[in-house]
């Protein structure tokens, strides 16, 4: 392997606009075409890639690329189905690139060319995804060579609105639902994110549309948690592949990506200043910075109140439109309350007010962090107070339709946030 070259889908046309030229020490260089520079259509893949002639470091390639790739137990688990190494994120590429978050697509220089399909997946399978966890997401995750990036175990899949029957996609077919499995370790993982998300849309943060499937009796081997892919659209008379509307990709990436800052300097550190460099980033790209900017603080708020400690610089994402021009920020996702886990940390992914314990975290913290951040107190601490005082209705609303749909640990675990959760959420 010499090469992998690098497509974007751009207004629906996979675009080749460069190539990472891999280096016997296991690093690569990428560089844009010098063809796609020059076309009246080309935007950067990245703000810490810009527009260039030449190469970019190895540093900067390996930021961005390995960013697309899954971590932790879901790397080691699919580095060991290749017989790779799981340092070996070149390699672990050329086999996952084929649809990765967001609008990027890597492909091996001698990759064969897989005709897009989707393969029906039956009742059976959807069972033994939830049954089986990590080990069954794997291998469907290489057998639609499909990266996604995250711990958990996870894999995309395409839902036929139509029926509501599964599909697992292989070559260029998009996927349009995220599909987790449930952490066996973590007691009620899967209804704990779907009252997480419920309770954020009640409070008027912008979630994807999520939902729990039930396989059995609701148990912690018989459910999945499935999100509908903001990053994916359908429009209407677009192309069809085995039968299905093929949705169309829309560009991504995380806030580490955007800020050329590697996946294993996720969680903040004491004096990184992440929540300062996010908002300027805002500023500067979004094209409604002031909206993002409150809405990035809108999460933030909540991050805290639902005792959400994984809230770290990859949970926050920019959404490019499909010409690649427009850059807003992205729908909150993977919000869990881990706070309320006695195995969590305590600490929060992002520091607040200097603050980075969510026992220290408290109203005069988000208070220093808005003057940090150049956002107007006044405002700021408006939407704090909001949405401090009408937090625990939603969650308890959230927590009651959860429960009457026969997720009964729904009211437990609201329980549980109220106890462990920030401190504005404890009042």
């Amino acid at each position: 392997m010499n090469k992998l070259l690098v497509f974007v889908e751009i207004s629906g046309k996979q675009v080749e606009i460069g190539e990472m030229d891999c280096l016997d020490d296991g690093n690569a260089r990428f560089r844009y075409a010098d063809d796609y520079i020059g076309q009246s259509l080309a935007q950067p893949i990245s703000v810490s890639l810009p527009l260039q002639a030449g190469y970019f470091s190895q540093e900067k390639t390996k930021c961005f690329f390995e960013g697309l790739l899954p971590e932790g137990f879901a790397r080691k688990s699919v580095a060991k189905w290749m017989h790779r190494s799981e340092k070996d994120y070149l390699g672990i590429l050329a086999e996952l690139g084929n649809e990765c978050i967001g609008a990027i697509r890597i492909v091996s220089d001698n990759d064969t060319v897989v005709e897009a399909s989707y393969e029906k997946m039956d009742s059976a399978q959807i069972v033994e995804l939830a049954k089986e966890g990590a080990v069954k997401s794997t291998e469907l995750m290489t057998k639609a060579h499909l990266s996604l990036t995250g711990a958990s175990g996870k894999v995309g899949l395409y839902l036929n609105p139509d029926d509501k029957s599964w599909y697992l996609p292989h070559g260029d077919a998009p996927s349009t639902h995220i599909v987790k499995q449930s952490h066996i370790r973590l007691n009620s993982i899967v209804t704990n994110e779907q009252l997480s998300l419920m309770t954020a849309r009640k409070l008027g943060i912008e979630t994807p549309d999520s939902f729990i499937i039930n396989t059995g009796k609701a148990d912690e081997s018989e459910v999945l948690f499935a999100t509908k892919r903001y990053d994916r659209t359908i429009p209407d008379g677009g192309a069809m592949v085995s039968g299905l509307k093929k949705p169309l990709r829309l560009h991504q990436e995380d806030f580490a990506q955007a800020l050329g800052i590697a996946a294993s300097e996720k969680y903040e550190q004491p004096g990184d200043g992440y929540v300062r460099a996010m908002f300027r980033l805002l500023a500067a790209y979004s094209a409604k910075p002031i909206d993002d900017q409150l809405k990035l603080w809108d999460m933030l708020i909540f991050d805290h109140l639902i005792g959400n400690a994984d809230n770290h610089i990859k949970n926050f994402s920019l959404l490019y439109d499909e010409q690649l021009k427009n850059i807003r920020l992205a729908p909150a996702y993977d919000i869990v309350s881990t706070a309320v886990y006695e195995t969590s940390t305590r600490d929060m992914g992002l520091s607040i007010g200097g603050e980075i314990s969510i026992d220290n975290i408290d109203r005069d913290a988000f208070a220093r962090e808005a003057r940090n951040i150049g956002l107007g107190t006044k405002i700021a601490m408006h939407r704090y107070d909001e949405m401090a005082e009408k937090f625990s209705s939603a969650r308890m609303s959230s927590a009651e339709e959860l429960g009457d749909s026969g997720f009964e640990k729904a009211e437990e675990l609201c329980k549980s946030i109220l106890e462990a959760g920030g401190i504005a959420g404890r009042k």
